[in-house]
């Protein structure tokens, strides 16, 4: 993983010292709160519900164990012991004293971590597939490519102040686990027929309030380029994008008002000043920043599939577990684990001090020291050796994090909500944990099958419900809290929009219309059928009148 020169290190810690400055002169009274607003954003520091948040950036969600404990130690020393990921891959602590922050960004400064450019109308955190550079299904490691955008975006003046937050994907694997088809900008590596790299560029996706698949303005944008281009689509975005309105301000709006056909022309138009120069990249750049990614010292092993088949026989938890948690690795012999962080009874996402401690332990001794955080809240040690699975089971069981549930039902993507969020319409854990509870059943959630159930305390869609196969977005009805759910979202590769069941439905029926709507599929579903195969073949009809019938 790229690791930061004296330069980086040294424009860190010299935003460090401007924010102590910045926050005394805050406390003293010498700046007001509007004045303080700019300035605590740009350093990743939000006011929510109850206290204070701080997000800290994990570029493309890639952590060392050193930064791993670094973040249980802020944990333990200035929150309330535990730490959350979020759906960004970032890493947010919810109960820190504004007083403390100056604090905090100077410990992480010390194992090269920020919080820069994680709130505020500016490029947020590039993102990608967390099996980037490990996934046996990768066709290019996107991993070079996120770290030469986000060096390119970190502190351009331009990217500081634009009309609304921004967000980039980048995916390079067959599968697209990185979502691009919703972010303002999608980017995925491909090759011509003559073998030439280049990209792929969709602009104008997003959810939020008005949800939107975004659309391919290129098909193949040479690899030189890439800077250039993205440069070109945020001048049209900054030259053009309302700033009357913060609900019509996303790229979104702008590329739907004037077509996709339309502003890709003003890109290509703007291309004419830039082609050529000084964003163009070279072999020189592209090596200095991708000799950070170069495989780990990996062993020359065979694949153990008679071995794990045996162990499987004997221990069905562990082949339970296996079938879900695990994901083929590139190189035979290796496998990459997902740590499951949605036991029942724990609000998706979170992790204890202690956990985060226990977690660079196990990055130490089975990952090459390293790790990474999901779009679905969950924990990756990419570089498992298959010979090291069972014993490593048995360390994840004791840790609690060996729930086998990836990809299932209780496997809720879940903002944090009315629990600590000021913008929440209603509270989003205590509804996943009502849900959990009653799919609590192993062999009926494996029954069930892949199913992404999302949930959403209000229409910023942090949890992004509107990709769920099932979603849930909290309302408000004359202030109480009620939930409407829709159905058929998808995040992956030809993304969709769910569609809103009907109207909404208070807490405690929650579980109760889950429970309908997988009665629903279970009966309809023909064999190999997930959830969203099922909803695409029958429609929503079939749903709406078994869940809305019951509750009349």
């Amino acid at each position: 993983m790229y690791v930061y020169d004296e330069y980086d290190q040294r424009i860190i810690e010299d935003r460090v010292k401007q924010f102590r400055d910045q926050t005394r002169r805050y406390l003293a009274g010498e700046l007001s709160e509007e004045e303080f607003r700019p300035l605590r954003l740009q350093n990743g520091l939000y006011i929510q519900r109850f206290a204070p948040m701080l997000r800290v950036a994990v570029p493309y969600g890639q952590l060392t164990s050193r930064q791993t404990r670094m973040m249980a130690k802020i944990a333990r020393d200035y929150d309330k012991g535990y730490a959350h990921i979020s759906t960004r891959q970032n890493v947010q602590f919810n109960w820190p004293a504004v007083e403390d922050i100056p604090d905090i960004l100077a410990e992480l400064a010390t194992v090269q971590m920020h919080a820069i450019q994680t709130s505020g109308n500016c490029l947020r955190n590039v993102t990608t597939d967390q099996f980037a550079g490990v996934a046996a299904d990768e066709v290019i490691d996107p991993r070079p490519w996120c770290e030469i955008v986000r060096q390119w975006t970190t502190f351009h003046p331009e990217f500081a102040y634009l009309p609304r937050k921004f967000k980039i994907a980048v995916n390079g694997s067959t599968a697209d686990r990185a979502a691009i088809e919703v972010h303002d900008i999608g980017l995925e590596p491909v090759h011509n027929e003559t073998g030439e790299l280049g990209f792929r560029v969709l602009v104008g996706g997003g959810l939020g309030r008005t949800p939107v698949v975004g659309a391919f303005i290129n098909e193949f944008l040479p690899w030189q380029d890439l800077l250039s281009y993205l440069d070109a689509i945020l001048r049209v975005y900054n030259r053009y994008g309302r700033r009357d309105n913060k609900y019509k301000a996303r790229i979104k709006i702008l590329v739907k008002a004037l077509t996709p056909e339309v502003f890709a022309q003003k890109v290509d138009a703007e291309m004419e000043h830039l082609r050529g120069g000084q964003t163009t990249l070279t072999e020189a750049e592209l090596d200095r920043v991708a000799k950070h990614f170069v495989d780990p010292d990996y062993k020359v092993l065979e694949n153990q599939t008679t071995q794990l088949a045996d162990l499987d026989k004997e221990h069905p938890g562990f082949a339970r577990w296996r079938t879900r948690n695990t994901l083929a690795h590139k190189k035979p012999g290796y496998v990459a684990v997902t740590l499951s962080l949605k036991p029942t009874g724990v609000a998706p996402g979170d992790i204890t001090d202690k956990q985060l401690d226990a977690v660079a332990d196990l990055a130490d001794r089975y990952s090459f020291g390293q790790l990474r955080t999901s779009h679905e809240q969950n924990i990756i040690l990419a570089d498992v050796e298959q010979s090291q699975l069972f014993t490593l089971w048995g360390e994840l069981r004791e840790g609690g994090f060996a729930t086998p549930n990836i990809g299932l039902l209780t496997d809720i993507i879940c903002c944090p909500g009315g629990d600590f969020c000021s913008l929440a319409n209603a509270k989003s854990i205590p509804i996943a944990e009502s849900i959990q509870r009653r799919f609590d059943d192993l062999d009926y959630l494996f029954d069930i099958g892949e199913l992404d159930l999302n949930i959403s305390g209000c229409m910023n869609a942090c949890g992004h419900h509107h990709v769920g196969h099932i979603g849930i977005l909290g309302v408000d009805k004359k202030g109480e809290e009620f939930y409407q759910v829709s159905l058929g979202g998808s995040a992956s590769r030809d993304a969709s929009l769910g569609k809103i069941l009907g109207p909404s439905f208070a807490q405690e029926a929650m579980p109760d219309v889950i429970s309908k709507l997988i009665d629903v599929y279970v009966e309809q579903r023909t064999e190999d059928e997930r959830f969203i195969d099922t909803y695409q073949r029958i429609g929503i009809d079939l749903f709406k009148e078994r869940v809305y019938a019951a509750n009349h």
